[in-house]
């Protein structure tokens, strides 16, 4: 019997809660099919879910069919509670994604899809509704393969009967074709024997090579049991390890109020009365604790059975454990991955009176235990509470939940966007605290990051400069509260702290010396910095009727957004891009106004990017940085037996470690002139045959093909040791650097290409490449610039050399930003890659895999000075060549490797 965890996630209203209905009544552990409208569901048990009609917390439900035993995670589908949602994808093994057949793929669907990618969890779909008038299956399935996946094949005649039954079905050779496309190996197979081997269409699965979709109607119950034999024969049991581990991703708590911690087991057993610590896996600012597994719970509903011992692959409820989150993992089990969705507004908690914050505060904990993103803090300049959530509805939620647990009836002011800070420029900030008897000092390199990355601690410290004990207590400093910037005092993010250097005293220092030390280093380091203040950003899709499209442009251009269209869909028009989250609030609202009632707007978080009005909203915040006595700048030394206070702006003056960055600049400084202190290495660029390797991964990962072929589940643990599983990643070893060029991006964004490409585009390429020639001899960089040719109908994609750079044209169907995000995402976290686009969509994808970007304008600026460089170099050669030869002032430039 094979043990599933399988996760059904949808956007709203497509039908979730309805199919799970059907699934637990088809499989037999249930007897009647509740329904969303009548309150009656079997998972949908909350007061707040019947009211609404909404899933709002992950429920689990077991049930059991053909040679599967799942238990199955029922999850929120609005957008609101999609944190809830995603906190559960760390412990599926396969997820079913529900799309309704009448809203086709919506821009929350595309969110899940990406998190589903992220977490690298196979997918089987469920197409619903489909008895609704007007739905046209071939139509669905192209739009799913357009806007999710190439791989997405319907398997309604594969699930069907017995498996020998459905491979002799006169349909199935049709279907085993497009199966084939997907992969060397399975192309193989198909032209050898006209069949694939069920073994290897699993694997498929598993590798996310293919998307089954299956065909229905959960309401009427249709297709349900088509779907269960399809998920029960093309499934795969995963393998666990024998040493124990497990991974926490939710915490509740049941009627009598205990509380309840929601576990995977990930590798050995779970036994009651077994001893958890969190000693293997502290986080910083946590103390070591160990505590015992009261009870063990398997729910199904609101019902649960009670088990002495809970095997790998199982997901429980514990009692008896107080300190659990989400994502916390125990034994072999790495901790979780950071959430991508994180709430962008905060709102302002009204108490009623009578009721005091200090008494209120420890009780909204408990909530934020179960719902962390709610990061609930207390404002201590304004004296009130503050709370962070996804968006309007979640608020509803929340004061339903205060007056029904602790009988207080609360309110919440007008919701605001969170801010964050980060800084654009390299710094050095240095804290020093000693007053009589105490004594520490510290030097942090501040680094600003890309977007998204949040904050990454570091150390670079010789243990002779400072002892290792008092790095890491610096490092538990750094970790143990969220810093806040110099603008508006938002919260830091997307920067590298590391740790280069201080001081301790042998007899006068104590813990608390390198905890001020530290805090005043990180902010006489920001005020030093060049602050840029970040505000939350939507990717937006707009749809309205034809003759109303240029009203649509004009709005996301005054709304401060970028878009890329506009293009038919259907009979609108539609518009795709970003902007701001301020400023696009309301505008559902408004195009439904306008458009009465035809216009339709969906957004998705698409992270932090500077904010477009900082001068405003700096001036509206009226932030002190300077009377900010909880968050100081300046340090503490001690002269003639008292302290006395040195400004932030003079401790370099006063400071016993020397500076890194100061040493730096005075031996860059002391260089002699018209040479480089750094030389080129020729060793540190990798050969043309490991190139030409990535190049040909990216082209078989573009085909689906063998060298693509990734292990199971690779970015969802990481375990060390003796019980690693078969599918444990390898970690990159080099950081090469590679440059990826959008070519006609580049060519329309540079005014002096774009009016040769008016008149001659192969004139304008042909410059393209010359200039990127040129460019690549000055930067030593492993460039590959890419072209569209996917409207060449029949077009492979075609790779050659020209000159020293790499050159690409796509195939039919894929435009040069698919392939980028592809070679993107199989390279970006093992080698050191840049993309230059100044399309908005490609930027957000990119980034998110750890890439970095180069904007049209920016790499025109930089392109330009390179070339001066050259210049100036060959001119300076030129003097010194007594025959004035460029030859022999090129040789010379070579010989002595100076670095350009």
């Amino acid at each position: 019997m094979k043990q599933m965890i399988a996760g059904i996630l949808a956007h709203v209203d497509a039908g979730k809660t309805t199919l799970s209905e059907a699934l637990l009544y088809s499989s037999g552990s249930i007897k009647k099919i509740g329904r969303v409208d009548n309150g009656d569901t079997f998972l949908d048990t909350d007061a707040m879910e019947k009211k609404r009609g909404i899933t709002i917390f992950s429920k689990q439900a077991e049930l059991q069919f053909g040679d599967t035993k799942m238990t199955l995670l029922d999850t929120p589908g609005h957008v609101d509670f999609s944190a809830e949602m995603e906190r559960t994808l760390m412990v599926l093994d396969y997820a079913v994604l529900v799309i309704s057949a009448s809203d086709g793929v919506q821009t929350h669907t595309q969110t899940l899809w990406r998190l589903l990618k992220r977490y690298e969890i196979p997918v089987f779909l469920f197409i619903n509704k489909m008895d609704q008038p007007g739905t046209d299956r071939a139509a669905i399935l192209l739009e799913l393969k357009k806007q999710l996946s190439d791989g997405c094949i319907d398997f309604t005649e594969l699930g069907a009967g017995t498996e020998e039954e459905a491979q002799e079905n006169e349909k199935s050779s049709t279907i085993m074709e497009e199966i084939a496309m997907e992969d060397e190996t399975a192309m193989e197979s198909f032209l050898e024997t006209g069949r694939i081997a069920g073994e290897q269409i699993r694997e498929m699965i598993v590798q996310r090579k293919i998307f089954p979709c299956f065909f229905g109607s959960a309401l009427r119950n249709a297709g349900v049991d088509t779907f269960l034999q399809g998920f029960d024969r093309y499934t795969l049991a995963p393998e666990y390890p024998d040493g124990f581990g497990m991974k926490v991703f939710k915490i509740a708590r049941d009627e009598a109020g205990s509380r309840l911690t929601y576990l995977k087991v990930t590798g050995g057993t779970l036994k009651v009365k077994a001893l958890l610590s969190n000693a293997d896996h502290v986080r910083f600012g946590e103390e070591v604790w160990e505590q015992k597994v009261n009870q063990i719970r398997i729910y199904s509903g609101t019902k649960y059975e009670l088990i002495n011992e809970a095997d790998a692959g199982m997901v429980c409820a514990v009692t008896g454990l107080d300190h659990t989150y989400p994502g916390q993992g125990f034994g072999i089990e790495a901790q979780g991955e950071t959430p991508v969705l994180e709430p962008v507004l905060h709102f302002r908690l009204i108490l009623p009176e009578g009721v005091e914050p200090a008494v209120m505060l420890p009780k909204l904990r408990q909530i934020e235990e179960e719902e962390p993103e709610l990061h609930i803090v207390w404002n201590e300049k304004l004296q009130e509470i503050q709370i962070q959530i996804m968006g309007e509805v979640q608020t509803e939620i929340l004061k339903s939940m205060i007056a029904e647990r602790f009988g207080v009836d609360v309110s919440f002011g007008p919701g605001k966007i969170v801010y964050k800070e980060t800084i654009a420029d390299t710094v050095e900030g240095v804290g020093h605290f000693e007053p009589l008897r105490h004594y520490a000092e510290v030097h942090l390199l501040l680094e600003p990051l890309e977007p998204g990355s949040g904050i990454v601690i570091d150390t670079d410290c010789s243990e002779d400069v400072l002892d290792k004990n008092w790095q890491r207590l610096i490092v538990t400093h750094l970790k143990e509260r969220e810093h806040i910037g110099v603008l508006t005092g938002s919260v830091i993010t997307d920067m590298k702290i590391t740790v280069i250097g201080g001081r301790a005293h042998t007899k006068h220092t104590e813990g608390g010396d390198f905890r001020q030390a530290t805090y005043r280093a990180v902010r006489q380091g920001l005020k030093q910095a060049q602050s840029v203040l970040l505000e939350p950003y939507y990717e937006f899709h707009i749809a309205v009727p034809q003759n109303m499209v240029g009203r649509a442009m004009t709005d996301v251009e005054k709304m401060h957004g970028k878009f890329e269209g506009p293009y038919q869909e259907g009979e609108a028009q539609v518009l795709r891009g970003i902007a701001p989250v301020v400023c696009m609030a309301n505008y559902q609202k408004e195009v439904t106004v306008y458009t009465k009632g035809l216009g339709k707007v969906t957004f998705r978080f698409a992270g932090y990017y500077p904010c477009h009005n900082t001068e405003e909203v700096v001036a509206q915040t009226g932030y002190d940085p300077e009377r900010d006595l909880s968050h100081p700048a300046d340090s503490v030394f001690c002269a003639h037996g008292a302290g006395f206070i040195v400004p932030w702006n003079e401790v370099p003056d006063h400071m016993h470690v020397e500076g890194r960055l100061l040493k730096k600049k005075e031996q860059q400084e002391e260089a002699p002139s018209g040479k480089k202190t750094k030389t080129y290495d020729p060793d540190h660029w990798i050969d043309i045959e490991e190139i030409d390797a990535i190049l040909a991964r990216t082209y078989h990962a573009n085909k689906h093909e063998k060298g693509a072929t990734k292990q199971w589940r690779t970015t969802k643990k990481v375990i060390s040791g003796d019980n690693a599983p078969r599918y444990a990643p390898v970690k990159a070893v080099s950081k090469e650097e590679y440059l990826l060029v959008d070519g006609y991006n580049i060519i329309f964004a540079w005014e002096s290409l774009k009016e040769l490409a008016a008149v001659n585009i192969d004139g304008a390429r042909g410059k393209l490449l010359d200039i990127l020639c040129n460019y690549q001899g000055t930067k030593k960089c492993n460039l590959i610039v890419v072209f569209d040719a996917y409207r060449v109908k029949g077009h492979q994609t075609e790779m050659f050399d020209h000159h020293n750079i790499h050159v690409v044209y796509t195939k039919e169907a894929e435009t040069a930003d698919a392939y980028i995000e592809k070679f993107a995402h199989e390279n970006g976290r093992k080698y050191h890659v840049t993309v230059a686009t100044s399309d908005g969509l490609e930027q957000i994808i990119i980034t998110g895999q750890g890439c970095h970007l180069l904007s049209a304008r920016e790499f025109e600026r930089e392109v330009e000075a390179a070339n001066q460089t050259l210049r100036e170099a060959i001119d300076g050669m030129r003097e010194k060549s007594s025959n004035h030869i460029l030859g022999d002032a090129l040789k010379q430039l070579t010989d002595e490797k100076i670095q350009l």
